[in-house]
């Protein structure tokens, strides 16, 4: 392969999709390889995803944490997320990475993945939060004609897979993004508040 060609990555990791699943999150697409703490969604310990289900859940934030060894307690999050009814996987399936790092800035979609797939797995799922722009901009690409994207922090509603759907868009859960923990966290309970998990 030449150095002129793009190296195409495909996802890494198969959808978590929990059959009684009420809720299905997608980001953008997982960091490279050397950031991974875990081998399941948003495994760099850099960033805030799991520090923010453990403030909303169980008011602590390293809930799902090993602070110690600086990596996460990854059954103790797939057991919580099978319990709670909450499926996860990404808008992309295959991207392009300009820069070889895991900015959303950098990254360019080569395939979307298949939400109408992920939906028939779960029957009794009506609701999908983006958590980033790259993630609602790249779901926005599998919506009908036009729906409308999502404020931050805000819901549409539409109609996909011969369901209503309602469609969140929260903050992104990179340290990227300006904006502080809890403030995060407060933004995200609000959503499971409406679903009922809290």
């Amino acid at each position: 392969m030449s150095d002129s060609e793009p190296c195409i990555e495909t996802h890494p990791l198969e959808p978590f999709l929990p059959k009684n699943a009420k809720l299905l999150m997608l980001g953008s697409f997982p960091p490279p390889k050397n950031r991974w703490k875990m081998d399941f969604y948003y495994p760099n310990f850099q960033n805030d995803m799991w520090k923010i289900f453990g403030l909303c859940f169980f008011q602590d934030k390293n809930y799902f944490l090993n602070v110690e060894n600086k990596t996460f307690q990854e059954q103790k999050i797939r057991d919580f997320l099978t319990e709670t009814g909450i499926g996860i996987f990404d808008t992309a399936y295959q991207v392009i990475r300009l820069k070889g790092n895991a900015s959303d800035k950098f990254l360019q979609i080569y395939q979307t993945s298949d939400i109408k797939n992920m939906l028939e797995q779960m029957p009794h799922c009506q609701s999908i939060m983006t958590t980033g722009d790259k993630a609602t901009d790249t779901l926005m690409l599998s919506m009908p004609a036009g729906t409308e994207k999502p404020q931050i922090g805000q819901a549409i509603d539409t109609f996909f897979a011969e369901r209503p759907v309602r469609l969140y868009r929260m903050p992104s859960s990179s340290r990227a993004y300006p904006l502080a923990l809890e403030k995060k966290a407060e933004a995200y309970s609000q959503l499971f508040k409406e679903i009922g998990f809290i």
